[in-house]
């Protein structure tokens, strides 16, 4: 029987601690896959638009059909590293009861080509979740075979979102976020749909233990060309998954692990088939998304010593480049002026003194800078993690 308790307690001895970096391709998920037990049944199950292999891997005996699939956009790999941590579970004889009651099949790396990149496009630079419905692309192709083929019961979609998201209208933020897609431009609640809310509130009353008011609701606008949307309304429900920002945790390493419990509670819920359509409903109850962060606001800040009595705040926001060490974060000015209505993940107060880059040039959007001088303080704008 699972236990959030349990698996908390074992979660830092047995998740697969050789995914570390923000980005991760086959190369490092190769050795994970052939070091597999053979409870594990593991397969190419073709190869991606630039040729490289799309693992697809099986486990389980029972009854439930599962289908799971990360890293559709190659840049997202949170929930990446949480399968290798599921895997790890079960690999070590945890939680077999929910493989007599299940058959899983996942798979880790969609989009192969765009993991290599760390973009959220595949080589022809197609975004995988817009080409459901005509399906142009082979990875695309091959995620519908596997469709067709497994006739799944349920479907998780795993993804990443942007640090920008916060769990209401809160200074919360969004560390995972759920979503039960729409089946069609009214937003239905049908049957189908019922059946992924109630995992999904399954889900978040385990998390609220451990997150409370962090957790939140993705928009549910229908869209045809989305494989979530597809396959709801294929009749599978199917429940997506958004890794978010845990504060201070750019790597994500937090939210990973609580992915990881996600996973597991969504799939001890489809085992014990204790479906109750009044719970599903409470889904509504969960605060939706609002993009109302930013990585870093400077307050009450000068931009332009020649206008010393006009202030305002600066907002940046980090972008992530694949770089020769690894996913580094370059700093963006992305707004000055009022962000009285938003939150920085960290915020700096200027109390009202000329802010300046090294250059001493007037600060303005779009500009990358890594440290500013508040007065003569000199602040840094990096992450942790891009620190010398």
């Amino acid at each position: 029987m699972f236990s959030s308790t349990n698996f908390l307690h074992q979660y830092d001895s047995l998740k697969a601690k050789s995914l570390k970096s923000r980005s991760l391709s086959i190369l490092d998920t190769e050795p994970l896959l052939n070091s597999l037990s053979e409870i594990f049944k593991v397969s190419i199950l073709g190869k991606s638009e630039a040729g490289l292999p799309i693992h697809g891997i099986k486990i389980g005996s029972g009854e439930k059909r599962i289908l799971c699939w990360s890293q559709m956009h190659g840049n997202e790999t949170t929930t990446t590293k949480a399968i290798f941590d599921l895997f790890n579970f079960f690999k070590n004889g945890h939680y077999k009861d929910l493989l007599d009651s299940c058959t899983l099949f996942i798979i880790p790396i969609l989009n192969p080509d765009g993991a290599v990149a760390y973009t959220r496009f595949n080589a022809n630079k197609v975004d995988l979740n817009r080409d459901a419905a005509i399906r142009s692309q082979k990875e695309s192709n091959i995620l519908r075979s596997v469709f067709d083929k497994f006739k799944p019961h349920f479907c998780f979609n795993l993804h990443d979102q942007r640090t920008i998201y916060s769990a209401g209208k809160l200074n919360n933020s969004s560390v995972i976020s759920f979503l039960s897609p729409s089946e069609n431009h009214e937003r239905s609640v049908t049957t189908t749909r019922k059946k992924s809310m109630f995992i999904i509130q399954s889900i978040n009353s385990v998390l609220q233990k451990f997150l409370p008011n962090q957790i939140s609701r993705y928009d549910d606008t229908f869209n045809p060309n989305c494989v979530g949307d597809q396959f709801q309304a294929s009749g599978v429900p199917t429940v997506l998954f958004e890794a978010g920002h845990y504060p201070n945790d750019y790597l994500r390493e937090q939210t990973r692990k609580y992915i990881t419990l996600s996973l597991f509670t969504a799939i001890n819920c489809i085992t014990t088939n204790k479906y109750d359509k009044d719970v599903s409903l409470l889904y509504f109850n969960i605060p939706e998304n609002n993009k109302l962060f930013n990585d870093i606001i400077i307050r009450n800040a000068n931009i332009n010593s020649g206008e010393p009595s006009v202030f305002c705040d600066i907002g940046i926001q980090y972008k992530e480049v694949l770089g020769t060490n690894g996913v580094e974060f370059k700093p963006i000015i992305d707004f000055i002026g009022d962000l009285s209505t938003k939150y920085g993940h960290r915020e700096i107060n200027a109390n009202f003194n000329t802010v300046y880059n090294p250059k001493f040039e007037v600060l303005s959007e779009n500009y990358e800078i890594d440290f500013i001088f508040v007065k003569t303080k000199k602040i840094t704008l990096l992450v942790k993690n891009n620190l010398p």
